[in-house]
This record gives structure tokens, sequence and C-alpha cells, in this order.
């Protein structure tokens, strides 16, 4: 054998073997992880960059543009995509739907084919009140299971799709088929894309350069079908939201997790709440409030009172926060949220709760909440 082809299979073999011993350090069953863990979780080691390698970190003065923005970005080491939808058939059963695309480099050196240090991770979730289906796929890069192709605007993973006839995501469709159900879903903004923070550039640390780069859609409007059992296809419309992130480190090591609240308060007005918690110090923060008029206003920590008000023991034997106050007096807020479904600890590869919630008080409306480091 030529030694050229040596040194390339050497190097492929190393891939593989680093892929999986990645996957391997995120996936720990979770009845073997104590209760009582906290910084040490499979979230946090999956978004703390190592010190041995070196991606593009995420600085001020690069301003988030769109459509352009819409693509991957694979000199960082995080891409994360995340879809999800309240929506209601004719009979009035309430649904959420949660679709997420994670990218993960294993290495800084992006190379193409079989070399290839990108992993792809998507999870797929239907629930209502007393049910769960979900699923999730892994493949690598660079051999076309999975990946993006920017115009016209395409993510897939095998038979996954999110597709559409132009530069963004909308109007596009979620297609994505199981062996026990599937998910058919057309989306069509109602209202502007948002740009938060800085341009898109968000601080998730008060002390340390921590920050990702984003944007988001959280005017959509969501028609489709869902078949949760057997040639039982069941008409569902509603509100969505679409959000991407990437960055390189995006959360600090001392990181517990985080808390993230998606609120659709009326028609025309959706809030999103941020809350990265840490083991020396006080929670960090920050939200947006957006407005189908174009209007945007950055929240930060001190206009914001967020708290649990209780939590609730899960069949994992996790103790998960699913009741939450939340006031921001500025604006007018004052609510609480119930969690619609309480089964919603997700134990896939990266695990963590999330699902549709109901919220009261000045506004009553529903959304959707995310907990992970739990």
């Amino acid at each position: 054998m030529k030694r050229k082809n040596r040194r390339v299979i050497g190097v492929f073999l190393v891939t593989i073997v680093t892929a999986g011993l990645v996957l391997f350090a995120l996936y720990q069953p979770t009845s073997l992880t104590p209760t009582n863990q906290s910084a040490s979780n499979e979230v946090s080691a999956a978004f703390v960059s190592k010190q041995t390698q070196v991606f593009e970190p995420v600085l001020p003065g690069n301003p988030v543009i769109i459509p352009r923005d819409f693509a991957f970005h694979n000199e960082y080491q995080h891409g994360w995509w995340h879809f999800f939808a309240n929506v209601v058939d004719e009979n009035g059963e309430q649904y959420g739907i949660q679709w997420t695309y994670f990218r993960i480099a294993t290495h800084e050196n992006d190379m193409p084919g079989w070399l290839s240090p990108q992993l792809y991770i998507a999870n797929v979730v239907v629930s209502n009140k007393s049910q769960v289906w979900r699923e999730q796929r892994v493949a690598r890069g660079g051999i076309g299971q999975a990946g993006m192709s920017a115009m016209p605007f395409r993510l897939w993973i095998d038979n996954w799709h999110w597709r559409s006839l132009g530069r963004t995501p909308f109007p596009g469709q979620l297609d994505v088929g199981t062996d026990t159900f599937k998910v058919r879903v057309r989306a069509t903004t109602r209202g502007p894309f948002v740009i938060p923070s800085e341009r898109g550039y968000a601080i998730k640390h008060d002390l340390l350069p921590i920050a990702s780069l984003n944007l988001t859609a959280p005017f959509l409007s969501i028609e489709g079908q869902l078949e949760l059992s057997p040639h039982n296809v069941i008409e569902v419309k509603g509100k969505g939201w679409m959000s991407k992130e990437w960055g390189s480190g995006l959360i600090a090591e001392d990181q517990q997790g985080w808390d993230w609240f998606v609120f659709h308060l009326d028609d025309e007005t959706t809030l999103s709440i941020n809350r990265y918690r840490h083991e020396s110090q006080l929670p960090y923060v920050f939200g947006t409030l957006s407005k189908n008029n174009g209007k945007v206003v950055s929240l930060q920590n001190q206009d914001i009172d967020i708290s649990p008000l209780n939590d609730v023991l899960l069949t994992n034997g996790k103790r998960v926060p699913l009741s939450w106050s939340v006031k921001i007096p500025k604006l007018g807020v004052d609510i609480e949220t119930q969690a619609a479904n309480q089964d919603l600890w997700l134990p896939f590869v990266l695990p963590y709760w999330e699902g549709p919630i109901t919220i009261s008080g000045s506004h009553n409306s529903q959304g959707f909440m995310q907990l992970t480091g739990y």
C-alpha cells in the first residue's frame, strides 16, 4: 500500500475514533448520572471549548446579516437550529412540535469527505397533555448524510428535511418521518426576522467573554399534518418560532446549564428570556421583546424578575423546576408558567427538558420552555 494511502486511512480512522469518543462522552445513561451533579453534565460538556482547540472566536463588531447568516458557519465550533410550535387540531386538542438541529465540530480543521470533523444531531418531539412522541438522528458530515444548501435553503439529516425555495427557511416545510410517527408542517412568516442583542452579538456571562451570534424568526404561522398512529392524519395549525445560534464555547466552564423561555404574549408580541446558571455566581439573565411591527426591546438582568416556583420530581429521579414566575414591571408583564405535559425530559445524546407551557396572569397564552443541566 502506498504511503499516501496509508496516511489518509490513518487520519480517517483517527477521525472515526474521535467522533465515537465524543458521542460516548456526551451520551451517558440517565440512570448512571447522580441527581446532584451540577457543572459536569452532558450539555455543558458539549458546549465548552477545549483549550487544545482553536476555533473562530465570537467577537463584537461582526454584525449578523440576513440572508447570508442562515448558512452554516463551520469556522465556529457549534451551530444550533431550533424550531418549535404550539398548534391545535380541529377538535381543540393542543400539541407541541419541537425540531432541533445541532452541528458540533470535533476539530478546528474543516476537512472534506470522510475526514470531516462535523457531527450532526437532530431531534424531533411531538407532545400533547398526556403523550410524547420523540426520536433522534446522529450523523457525520462530509459524506452527504447530513448538511445544508443555501440556495435553495435546505437542512437535512438522513430523510429528515427543512426546505424552502429561497435563501431563507421561509416559507418552508419541515418533513420528518420515523417508524412510529410523522410530522409535515409548513411555516410562513407573519412578522419580521429579529437580530437580538447587539446586532446579533449576545453576551452570556457578565465576567467572561462568553457570547454567541443569533438570529430569530419569532412570528411564524404553522399549518400541516401530524401522523401519530398509522393512517391517522391530524390537521393542525398555530404559532411557531425558529432561532439560529452559532459560536465557539457557548457556555463557561463553571456553568451549570440554562433556562430558556419563549412566550407568545399576544398575536403581535413575543418575549424570549434566557437565564444562565453558574456555580459561583448569580444567574445571568437577559431577554428580547419583539413586536411584529419591527420594534425590538432588549432586556437586561435588572429588568427581569424570574424565579422558579416549585420543583417536580421526574420519573428518572431528576428534580426540575416546571413552574416559574416572570415579572417585567416596565413592560407590564406579571405571569406564571405551567408545563402542559411534565413528562418531557428528553434522554437524547444532549439531554434536557423541553416542552410547551401555558402562561397566566397579566397575559394568558402559550409558549415553550427549555431547561438544561439538571
